[in-house]
């Protein structure tokens, strides 16, 4: 009986022996493969990093120049433009408004286009192409030939923010987008300051060649477009898989992240994707968010000078006062993309950004001392801007597979563009613009709703998506199963 019981205790120490010796090796296990994930996880960021330096720059000078292009008729109107044409009533409205129709019927064709040419020949074609358009605006010289000049300059120009924000999703995962987006989309509103710094310069070559200094505005600013456009058929990388500026390892390790990141759905062209992209109702949801975002972005480019104009300050420092409200505007769409990033959110920025321009909006409709009017027209375009990248960022990431993500993103894009058809005609009575001030607080309300209501059902899907695949015993290695489903796949996972 002793000897029983001293071989009991001997077995007990044996086994306590090696389960600590299992418990060592899990634990060194462990270790080792969190050591290699942050390994991988360091290498990743290098990469990242490397692609940020030689794509989002480029991508940024691209639509800087595309945003300049656009909303400097707004700058041409008080330089002297609706004076020199007679442009009384609503016709500098109509003329603001006739580009819209184009850009957003255009947009989707466009992205079909970028996935069957190499992106490196169509962006910089549409950008010659619009950059002659804008050049050649400087020799219009009555309202009718306006108002045609910006239907071409709308048709050439509407690939350009559709087919880089999907060239983008083409890179990068989609946890990595916002902030890329955002430094993107900062352009917007460097183009807008940098429009009232440059109109003012150049307003003062009034008479040089015969042209009014409005007229200088389009030229020049197209001449920079057409220059920049034919040096980017040399410098535009097409796919991470035929980049040249990633080594074999860097390129490898970018594909694995993208093929990870797509949790094995479709890549190729289709017409099957397109359709499930054009029959998915949060496809419209999306659009309903973007369009109320859209009518306040286009309000501020196009009638922030007037407005400031109508405080009762000068033309020339009308001018050099645009400056502010879109400099802060750059700077906190820097800051949201990046935080929208790190907390991988997009709804609750898009949330907290309206109601920062809601009070903009209160404070311009509410006060008429031009002091606070100012400061409400920096807090409207601080808000604002710092949502459109965001909300692209959400409907680029909730849409499953290459081909069904690129003409997703033209549809939001196009069709939310058609709210800058509103912003053409709703700023019609100053000083103070009752009616534009008070449908953009609508707008803004409206963008607040559906992005509630959009968080709701994309949480819904997701848990809908989850309690499917504990139930059948759905994981990754049966990606191939779902591969065509896009959204509909139960591995797929909607960002909030």
């Amino acid at each position: 009986m002793a000897a029983s019981f001293e071989e009991k205790k001997s077995l007990d120490a044996k086994s306590i022996k090696s389960t600590t010796i299992m418990h060592d090796l899990v634990h060194k296990d462990e270790e080792a493969m969190t050591a290699s994930q942050r390994a991988l996880e360091i290498e990743r960021k290098k990469v990242l990093r490397k692609m940020d330096i030689h794509i989002l720059p480029f991508v940024s000078v691209l639509y800087l120049l595309s945003f300049l292009d656009r909303a400097n008729i707004g700058n041409a109107k008080i330089a002297g433009m609706a004076h020199d044409l007679h442009l009384d009533g609503l016709k500098y409205n109509v003329i603001a408004a006739v580009f819209f129709i184009p850009y957003a019927l255009a947009e989707v064709p466009s992205n079909i286009c970028l996935k069957l040419f190499r992106p490196s020949i169509w962006i910089p074609s549409i950008m010659v192409a619009w950059g002659l358009v804008m050049t050649l605006m400087c020799l219009c010289k009555t309202y009718e030939g306006l108002i045609a000049a910006r239907v071409f300059l709308g048709l050439t120009e509407a690939g350009l923010f559709p087919g880089i924000t999907f060239y983008l999703s083409l890179w990068y995962r989609k946890r990595d987008a916002a902030e890329r987006l955002a430094i993107f989309f900062s352009a917007a509103t460097i183009a807008g300051a940098f429009g009232g710094l440059l109109a003012f310069g150049i307003e003062h070559m009034e008479g040089i060649g015969g042209l009014y200094g409005w007229q200088w505005i389009f030229c020049l600013e197209g001449i920079a477009t057409v220059i920049f456009a034919c040096l980017s058929y040399f410098f535009m990388h097409d796919y991470p898989e035929t980049a040249t500026f990633l080594s074999d390892e860097d390129r490898k390790l970018v594909i694995d992240m993208l093929a990870e990141d797509r949790h094995g759905l479709a890549t190729e062209f289709s017409m099957k994707y397109v359709w499930q992209a054009i029959s998915d109702r949060k496809t419209y949801l999306q659009v309903g968010i973007y369009m109320s975002l859209l009518i306040p972005v286009y309000a501020i480019s196009l009638f922030t000078p007037t407005i400031v104009n109508e405080l009762g300050f000068s033309a020339a420092n009308a001018q050099l006062l645009t400056v502010p409200p879109f400099a802060c505007g750059c700077i906190l769409t820097l800051l949201i993309g990046i935080m929208s990033d790190r907390y991988n959110l997009r709804g609750p920025f898009v949330i907290g950004g309206c109601s920062l321009s809601l009070i903009g909006y209160i404070v311009l409709i509410s006060q008429s001392a031009p002091a606070a009017s100012y400061v409400g027209a920096i807090l409207a375009a601080a808000g604002v801007y710092p949502c459109v990248p965001v909300t692209l960022a959400w409907a680029g990431s909730n849409a499953g597979g290459d081909m069904r993500r690129g003409v997703a993103l033209a549809m939001v894009i196009g069709m939310g563009n058609l709210g800058g058809i509103c912003s053409s005609f709703i700023y019609l009575k100053p000083p103070r613009f009752f009616l534009g001030h008070g449908v953009i607080i609508g707008c803004l309300v409206s963008a607040i709703t559906l992005v509630c209501i959009a968080m709701w059902d994309y949480n819904k899907h997701n848990k809908a998506n989850i309690a499917r695949c504990q139930a059948e015993g759905i994981d990754e290695s049966r990606a191939e199963e779902f591969k065509k489903l896009g959204n509909e796949s139960p591995l797929f996972r909607y960002t909030i």
